[in-house]
């Protein structure tokens, strides 16, 4: 009887904790840069800061719609598709920056292809508006005196861009994609050149974002969410074998071949976030929603005062 009485206490303990967990569902895909989030997860950061996160792959072109449909409250994503959210009518708050593109994101063309104009008239593999690989596109685009009405973009997203290319697409001049995938174009020389990456155009950076619903209810679930970011930081920097290899397994990688895709990313920590948010965040999403703007992505600015909110980084 005693132990019985034991058992059903522990179990009603167990059900109390389990009740505290706060539950958030994160919208993101597989790019390295977002690791540090599936590191948190599995490592148990999370559920330590009293979290019940559920991390759910959603392609990039598809996230806000997730958001919009209660589907789930949070999301990792570009500066400028959050611009592209907001004007669409999909209300969010960025509250922390994941990583910048050191290399990372780039774009692949045919051997017969020797610089960024002579795309004019050809195709190029990209994902759908409002993504990250079609916003470089238009970037690197504009940069070299075209736009993306001067090409023909079939999307693809990143991992099949970059298998087509590998595969010798004949009806692809170029693909936009990135890491891991663009690894896997590096190691096949032969398939295509990465003609320019976010080295040459640093225009790529990720942030973190809630609904203001879910921050205003849960403004300490939204605090747990960016010191378990940071503290998965502070562990890839402890244990990096470990960690490589949580986050790799993530995405059907050893943990050397993760290693090698991180170099070309940063992640963020608090002090780069709070320098970050201090003055280049803002001055970005003006000119990426110019650029939105021009492309017909989006038909108007939304309110650019609201696109963050940076309680949690202090």
């Amino acid at each position: 009887m005693k132990r019985f009485v034991v058992a059903a206490t522990l179990v009603l303990i167990g059900t109390a904790q389990a009740q505290e967990l706060t539950p958030v569902a994160i919208a993101m895909s597989g790019w390295t840069g977002f690791a540090p989030l599936t590191l948190a997860k599995d490592a148990g950061i999370f559920k330590k800061n009293g979290l019940d996160v559920t991390i759910k792959k959603i392609p990039q072109k598809d996230r806000h719609l997730a958001i919009a449909s209660g589907d789930v409250q949070c999301a990792a994503t570009t500066v400028e598709t959050w611009v592209a959210w907001n004007a669409a009518g999909v209300q969010t708050t960025q509250i922390f920056q994941l990583d910048k593109s050191f290399g990372a994101d780039g774009m692949v063309v045919k051997p017969s292809i020797a610089k960024i104009a002579d795309l004019k008239g050809k195709t190029v593999a990209a994902s759908a508006p409002g993504t990250a690989p079609y916003f470089t596109l238009a970037w690197m685009l504009k940069k070299n005196g075209l736009s993306v009405k001067d090409v023909k973009v079939v999307n693809l997203e990143p991992q099949a861009a970059a298998n087509a290319m590998i595969a010798g697409n004949q009806d692809i001049d170029a693909a936009m994609t990135y890491e891991p995938y663009l690894g896997a174009v590096r190691a096949k020389p032969e398939a295509g050149k990465i003609i320019a990456t976010t080295l040459d155009y640093p225009m790529i950076m990720d942030t973190f974002g809630c609904t203001p619903k879910f921050l205003a209810e849960n403004p300490k679930a939204a605090q747990a969410l960016a010191t378990s970011y940071f503290q998965a930081l502070d562990m890839i920097k402890a244990e990096p074998k470990k960690a490589f290899e949580i986050m790799g397994a993530d995405v059907k990688q050893s943990a050397e071949q993760f290693e090698a895709s991180q170099k070309y990313l940063r992640w963020q920590d608090k002090a780069a976030n709070q320098k970050f948010f201090a003055g280049e965040h803002a001055q970005f999403s003006k000119e990426a929603a110019e650029l939105l703007l021009e492309a017909g992505i989006i038909r108007q600015l939304p309110d650019m005062s609201k696109l963050a909110d940076t309680r949690f980084i202090q």
